[in-house]
């Protein structure tokens, strides 16, 4: 079995991901989140770092899991209950996490943007949405009805999308940030979309979609951000060798 130094691979993700450079938000912890006794021999993937996760990765005799959303969002102490669990699976296991939130989302090749707007067949893409002092998401000119966009979403994300048909029946600025981006409707609007994919959004966002007359697609929180982590996993996979398996835990969201 092959075996990985786990520091000069947590080095190069870091770099290919300028993980240091990449503003997120507060409590992202990119980079190495929980570290082991220094050796990968096999890689997980998966969307979010939790108790179900860490229990699947486990089970496939992984030795690093690779995660978009991590632990350490918000204070995790005390470490009791549900997290003393967890903790101690990580240790008796030698699981080590390394997450990326928004360097992996956009990522130029391996990103959750990029690899969702090439299966949308979306050219020409340039940077739009900016957020967190830069561009969060990718934007496209062509003409696509926007029936054909639902279709290809659902058939990229393999779930059901929900759309708000606000704008025109045919696209032509499409606008995509995967994830959580709902929020940020105005300010795509404000961008010039007509357009706007996104993974999930609040209540309200339904009538301000209406009133700003735009095409509003949410495909899924999850469903929109399982590529970034498969391409990475699978990028480390080929460039370290090592085998990497994809844990899918989807939450409907």
């Amino acid at each position: 079995m092959p075996k990985i130094p786990l520091r000069p691979l947590v080095a190069y993700c870091d770099a290919l991901l300028h993980t240091r450079e990449i503003r997120d938000f507060d409590g992202a912890v990119n980079g190495l989140q929980v570290e082991n006794s220094g050796k990968v021999t096999k890689i997980a993937a998966t969307v979010d770092a939790s108790l179900p996760t860490v229990k699947k990765a486990i089970a496939a005799k992984a030795d690093l899991l690779i995660v978009h959303h991590g632990l350490f969002w918000s204070a995790r102490h005390p470490w009791t209950g549900y997290n003393h669990e967890l903790l101690k699976l990580l240790i008796e296991n030698d699981l080590a996490i390394y997450s990326s939130h928004l360097p992996l989302d956009f990522h130029p090749r391996l990103g959750n943007n990029a690899i969702l707007c090439a299966l949308l067949g979306l050219k020409g893409t340039r940077p739009f949405l900016f957020a967190h002092g830069q561009h969060i998401g990718l934007r496209s000119e062509t003409k696509i009805s926007r029936a054909e966009l639902v279709k290809r979403l659902e058939r990229a994300t393999g779930a059901p999308a929900k759309l708000i048909p606000a704008g025109p029946e045919i696209c032509e600025r499409i606008g995509v940030c995967t994830g959580g981006a709902g929020q940020e409707l105005a300010r795509a609007v404000g961008e010039g979309v007509d357009a706007f994919i996104t993974g999930e959004g609040q209540h309200w966002t339904y009538a301000m979609a209406e009133e700003m007359k735009v095409n509003l697609i949410y495909g899924g929180h999850y469903a929109t951000e399982t590529f970034g982590v498969k391409a990475l996993a699978a990028h480390l996979s080929k460039k370290f060798r090592v085998p990497w398996t994809f844990l899918d835990h989807p939450t409907g969201l």
